[in-house]
C-alpha cells in the first residue's frame, strides 16, 4: 500500500507505524534549516527524515524496528532522496556526533510492546520509559543552539517532559497541539544554549 504526503510517495508495512496527526503535527512544524545535520528518532517510514532531507545538508534516520529501517530505505530510494540514511539504533545506540535538530515521536502508551509494531506506541510499564532515557541522553547530541522537537500525549505527562528537558539543561515550550479523541497531542521545542 502506498501513501502521499507533500508531495512524497510512501510505502506501508502492517508491522510499521502509519504516519497519523502525530507525525503530521511535527511535519507541519519542523524546525528544520537549510544546510542542518538532523536526526529522526523512531523514524518509521521514514516520512519526517525525507521531509527534513529537503532543506538539510544531511540526515540520520535511526528505528529499533528492522522493518521499519529496511522500509525507510525503500522510501527514501522511491522518491530519490539521496542525502539521507537510515539504520538500526535502540535510541542513542548506534548514533555518533552532534546535530542542528533532532526529532522523536516518542512511543507512550504503557505496557510492554508485544509485536515489533508495540515498540512505535508503547513506552514501557509507565509510558515514559523510552521517552525519559531518550531526554537523559538527548543533550549530549546536540550542537549549541540545537534543537530537539518531542511529540507526544497529554497521557504521558508534558509537564514532567518540560521539566526534565529544564533539567537536563534545554529551554522547553510546547509549540503546537491538536485535540484527538481523548487526549492532546503535543509537539515540545527544547533549545540546547549557544
Amino acid at each position: 500500500m502506498i501513501m502521499e504526503y507533500e508531495g512524497l510517495r510512501l510505502k506501508l508495512h502492517p508491522q510499521v507505524y502509519e504516519p497519523a496527526e502525530d507525525t503530521f503535527l511535527l511535519a507541519e512544524n519542523l524546525a528544520v534549516k537549510p544546510g542542518d545535520v538532523a536526526l529522526d528518532m523512531g523514524t518509521g517510514t521514514g516520512l519526517i527524515a525525507l521531509l527534513m532531507a529537503r532543506k538539510a545538508r544531511y540526515v540520520l534516520g535511526v528505528d529499533i524496528n528492522p522493518i521499519a529501517v529496511k522500509l525507510a530505505k525503500e522510501n527514501a530510494r522511491l522518491n530519490g532522496i539521496n542525502n539521507v540514511e537510515f539504520r538500526l539504533s535502540d535510541l542513542f545506540e548506534d548514533v555518533e556526533g552532534e546535530f542542528d535538530l533532532i526529532t522523536f515521536n516518542a512511543p507512550y502508551l504503557p505496557g510492554e510492546p508485544e509485536q515489533l509494531i508495540d515498540l512505535a506506541l508503547v513506552g514501557g510499564e509507565s509510558g515514559r520509559e523510552v521517552l525519559d532515557r531518550f531526554i537523559d541522553e538527548v543533550p549530549h547530541y546536540l550542537k549549541p543552539g540545537g534543537v530537539v522537537q518531542i511529540v507526544q500525549s497529554s497521557i504521558t505527562g508534558v509537564e514532567e517532559t518540560l521539566k526534565r528537558l529544564e533539567k537536563v539543561g534545554l529551554t522547553a515550550r510546547v509549540i503546537a497541539k491538536r485535540h484527538i479523541f481523548f487526549e492532546d497531542i503535543v509537539l515540545i521545542n527544547g533549545r540546547k544554549e549557544e
